[in-house]
């Protein structure tokens, strides 16, 4: 099975929000350690920032698969410890966004699975220049889920 998420996963939903609560707690900390009392206005900056981050990082990363498998006719995705095998078929439609980063996949899902009705990622990204570049990856898989859409289709005839 070929991995078809990006490997700097773990690094955006664990890393990253550590790092930015982290430097806004040093950042409060210090504001108390001063010498003198900090306004209330000093205060409101890092709490807009932790409300901001907090709001952008549950919207854009703390809902991503931790990693996604390739396996021909269906993707493994594995999410906190668990796993689950989604067959192509079962695949209602495959959105990838543009502009966002990180750049995601939501594939919204047939019967609900273990995860839900949609399973989100972050793709593996080849360079490119061009902000506008479509991902090589969704437009795989939309080819490829239409395809067993199809023969499923068929088989029911």
């Amino acid at each position: 099975m070929k991995r078809i998420s990006s490997r700097y996963t773990f690094l955006l939903k664990r890393v990253f929000p550590v790092l930015w609560f982290g430097f806004l707690a040093i950042f409060v900390l210090l504001l108390f350690v001063a010498p003198e009392t900090p306004p209330l206005l000093d205060l409101a900056a890092p709490a807009l920032m932790a409300v901001v981050g907090y709001v952008l990082m549950k919207k854009l990363l703390w809902d991503l698969a931790d990693e996604v498998l390739d396996g021909g006719d269906f993707l493994v995705v594995k999410y906190r410890g668990m796993e689950e095998s989604i067959p192509l078929a079962n695949i209602m439609n495959v959105n990838a966004t543009t502009l966002v980063n990180p750049p995601r996949i939501t594939l919204r899902l047939d019967v609900p699975g273990r995860f839900g009705n949609e399973a989100s990622f972050s793709p593996l990204r080849s360079f490119s220049l061009s902000p506008f570049a479509r991902n090589t990856i969704a437009d795989d898989l939309i080819v490829r889920v239409d395809q067993a859409r199809s023969r499923r289709a068929a088989q029911k005839r």
